[in-house]
């Protein structure tokens, strides 16, 4: 199997625009999961990096080719990507190969006749990359910072006012880093199995490791939040980090529900809930014997695909009651119903249910929900590269109206007295600061401490309730969350 071919395919898939590359590298490393690992690592780091690289491969190209790079064929386009980048980042792939390569799959794909360009404009890059023409920083500063962090103007604008130039570009450096796999252990693993799976991880070459920002949560617990009866176990770190981490599904404790992957900052979404806590209480309080369906307790996601902040709410609730998980589309349903089957998780319901629609029949009947809302997603383009290309001002606009159809509906499911837990994994202000002084303005909850300490660097310059995570500063995807409470009724 000839990996260059591979991404390739991929690479033209997703300018397509029929899906997003992270989803479509996926599917392809599920359909060739017999591949040797390293031919995976080649074809996954080469169908990555020319997706998160694609703007500054683009200004590159353009030194070296008579053609602008916007008119040539969508195939020779790629191919010429993929060559860029291997000369410029990728040292272990002589500059002869990547030439050599690119030429004889533009002749598989029954372009001969352009083949010469191709090499052409390959060699020429090869021999000269030393003289690359780079925009001057202090004349060009945004523009600079736009082609060397392959990330639109706009972008870089947009976050140097909020942010500052130096914060900024230390988000778009992080943006760029090869981040290792975060999972969280499941709360049913005791003291001896968590140990256990954590040591058949370590020898698998995972070097799991306590995730940075629960390390940071737990050291800046305060007293008065530790009650008496709340043991080690319930405090313990449950997020970690996995290096060397590909094929996620062979890993030990996968197929048992040992782990789920979740980035570090959508579990603190839930942590943020006090479900935890409320579940403590409620065990206090309610008789053992009664089945799970009558405990008290109540959690709905209203966006929940794939499933990961349910099936932990899930999780949390000890037993002591339920999660309705809802989403748009029964595909999405399939995802969250495979996950609580693999995490053995009884307590949770998934249902196709557009959060656009009321449902009376929830009317103040949830002690928590949680909004993660469908959001620009400028958070995780660590993850999902292709997004910064699709992404624009406008469609900010779009999908902020699209969140507030979306609150003005289900802010009616919280109880007087319950919580909702607004959330996105984006960094515009829009859909974060702008969108909880909204929600405050129009409906009856007043914001709230988030149920566990956070880092300061989350919390400084935001809104009471709300926190703030920046790719590079705690290791997670950039997120916001956002608590309030629902006023008591007089």
């Amino acid at each position: 199997m000839d990996m260059r071919a591979l991404a390739l395919d991929l690479l033209l898939e997703a300018e397509r625009g029929t899906d997003y590359e992270n989803t479509l590298l996926k599917n392809t490393l599920d359909k060739y999961d017999y591949l040797d690992g390293r031919d995976k690592a080649f074809f996954k780091r080469l169908a990555d990096g020319v997706t998160e690289r694609r703007l500054q491969l683009d200004y590159v190209l353009e030194q070296f080719s008579s053609l602008p790079v916007r008119k040539m064929k969508p195939l020779i386009r790629c191919l010429l990507r993929m060559g860029a980048y291997q000369i410029l980042f990728m040292d272990g792939v002589p500059d002869s190969a990547a030439c050599n390569e690119a030429v004889k799959l533009a002749k598989k794909r029954r372009f001969a006749q352009l083949s010469g360009f191709v090499n052409g404009v390959l060699r020429k890059l090869s021999a000269q990359k030393e003289a690359i023409r780079w925009p001057d920083r202090d004349k060009e500063p945004i523009r600079f910072l736009s082609v060397r962090y392959s990330m639109p103007e706009w972008i870089v604008e947009r976050w140097a006012g909020e942010y500052g130039m130096e914060r900024m570009e230390s988000m778009l450096a992080a943006l760029l880093e090869r981040r290792p796999l975060t999972i969280r252990l499941s709360e049913r693993l005791d003291r001896k199995e968590r140990e256990a799976l954590l040591s058949a991880l370590e020898k698998r070459g995972c070097r799991p490791m306590p995730h940075p920002l629960f390390l940071a949560a737990k050291q800046q617990e305060r007293p008065e939040e530790q009650g008496a009866e709340e043991s080690a176990e319930e405090s313990r770190i449950a997020a970690f980090t996995l290096e060397n981490a590909e094929g996620v599904a062979s890993l030990p404790g996968f197929s048992e529900g040992a782990f789920a992957v979740q980035d570090a900052a959508s579990m603190m979404t839930v942590e943020c809930a006090g479900i935890r806590r409320l579940a403590r209480l409620q065990k206090q309080k309610e008789k053992p014997a009664l089945p799970e369906e009558e405990k008290g307790l109540f959690v709905v996601d209203v966006c929940a695909a794939p499933g990961g902040k349910a099936c932990q709410a899930a999780e949390l609730l000890q037993g002591m009651g339920t999660v309705l998980a809802r989403d748009l589309t029964e595909n999405k349903i399939v995802y969250i119903r495979e996950n609580a089957a693999r995490l053995r998780l009884s307590n949770l319901r998934a249902q196709v249910w557009d959060a656009q629609e009321p449902d009376e029949t929830l009317a103040e009947k949830a002690d928590v929900v949680l909004a993660d809302l469908p959001c620009s997603g400028l958070g995780v383009m660590g993850r999902k590269a292709d997004i910064r290309y699709r992404v624009t001002p406008e469609s900010l606009s779009e999908v902020a109206a699209l969140q507030r159809r979306i609150l003005s509906r289900v802010w009616e499911y919280v109880k007087p007295g319950g919580v909702l837990v607004y959330s996105t994994c984006t960094l515009n202000r829009e859909e974060n600061e702008d969108m909880a002084a909204w929600f405050l303005q129009q409906f009856p909850f007043v914001p709230i401490e988030p149920a566990v300490s956070l880092p300061a660097s989350c919390l400084e310059g935001e809104p009471e309730g709300c926190a703030r995570f920046l790719p590079g500063e705690n290791g997670t995807d950039g997120f916001f969350i956002a608590c309030f409470r629902r006023k008591e009724e007089n």
